[in-house]
């Protein structure tokens, strides 16, 4: 079994990178020595200042990830710049909102459904046949919490995070005999994020997570805390952890 890269070694491309977390876990990757970062995303004016902000260590790639032959030619783009994709972060899943179900039109539950999880499932996918041609490499996916615990508002929002833990999951029993670790991280109110904002100035949202926000107990979390246990999982010194979902929420629940 090929061991995991160093993180001087690694080659890492982040769906994502442009803001909020993905752009704080692109920041401590290469302040943790990854030399070759490619942040992508779909605003490519965002991506161009997030690139020049992280330094000559970074590259942006725009890219709609919800496009599935857009990211297919966007992993192929960032194996060839890079010469190999040793890590994926996915965390480009939009900043989907609560609604009572009861609320949700019924033609608008499935493409709910699809633009919380195709951002995330389509890189994963994406960049597998780079890593297995290679033989190694970790993929991240950013999920939710919701996922895991049943809340008011998130029965579209749970049911398609809780599909990205599956197929991550199941991905990771998959691809473990070609030295690939695949694991998912599910924070649940990330304070200093577009979504945070948003959610915190709508009427139901902001009293739902307000009240959540106050059962964080050990701190609510940032992005600067998710993108620490990304360092972790992409270095060798999680080099057999494999096929989990860590949740990062300050105490908020424990499952």
């Amino acid at each position: 079994m090929p061991a995991v890269k160093s993180l001087s070694e690694t080659r890492a491309l982040i769906v994502g990178g442009t803001s909020g977390i993905g752009f704080a876990c692109a920041q401590h990757l290469i302040a943790s020595g990854v030399p070759q970062v490619i942040v992508a995303g779909r605003n490519a004016d965002r991506g161009e200042g997030a690139a020049a902000a992280l330094g000559i260590a970074a590259h942006f790639m725009q890219c709609d990830a919800s496009d599935a032959a857009a990211t297919v030619a966007l992993a192929e783009r960032a194996n060839a710049a890079m010469g190999g994709i040793d890590l994926l972060l996915s965390c480009g899943g939009g900043d989907p909102m609560p609604a009572l179900l009861h609320k949700i039109a019924p033609a608008d539950l499935i493409p709910t459904l699809n633009d919380i999880q195709a951002p995330i499932l389509h890189p994963a996918h994406a960049v597998l046949p780079y890593m297995t041609e290679q033989g190694g490499g970790t993929v991240l996916c950013i999920a939710s919490d919701a996922g895991k615990l049943a809340t008011p508002g998130e029965s579209a929002i749970g049911a398609a995070m809780a599909s990205i833990a599956m197929f991550c999951r199941t991905m990771a029993v998959e691809a473990k005999r070609h030295g690939i670790r695949v694991n998912c991280l599910t924070p649940s109110i990330v304070q200093g994020t577009r979504l945070y904002d948003r959610l915190m100035q709508d009427e139901f949202a902001g009293k739902l997570f307000g009240k959540a926000e106050k059962m964080a107990a050990l701190g609510v979390v940032t992005p600067d805390d998710i993108a620490e246990m990304v360092v972790f999982l992409a270095s060798p010194a999680s080099a057999r952890t494999t096929g989990q979902t860590i949740s990062i929420t300050g105490g908020i629940s424990a499952i």
